[in-house]
């Protein structure tokens, strides 16, 4: 069980970028890695296609080292380590490790 998804809240906790918070927009979980909505914006050189884009300088976010982020607990709204435990109906559920409140899915 992943215990980063997409849609958490998370604080970025070594780096250039140390102290943002943002969204986690894409797990890339082959790589241990994540992409978060605001934080390590990084400009790329894109080369221009015929009737497709023009070329140029575009800032794009890119991957962050799952170590490098922490979760922010929705309930006590503080940076936290995340556990695993079974809940009553015998599935496995992440926590908080600080208020022992239950993380909540993500409901799309």
């Amino acid at each position: 069980m992943r215990k980063i998804r997409s849609g958490d809240v998370v604080l970025v906790t070594n780096g250039k970028n140390k102290g943002q918070q943002g969204v986690v927009r894409l797990n890339l979980v082959e790589k241990k890695r994540v992409v978060v909505e605001g934080v390590n914006i990084v400009k790329k050189h894109i080369k221009r296609r015929q009737g497709v884009r023009q070329a140029g300088i575009v800032e794009i976010e890119a991957p962050l080292s799952i170590s490098n982020v922490m979760l922010v607990c929705p309930t006590c709204g503080e940076p936290t380590r995340v556990g695993i435990r079974h809940n009553a109906a015998g599935d496995n559920e992440r926590y908080c490790k600080k208020c022992e409140a239950a993380l909540p899915r993500r409901t799309e």
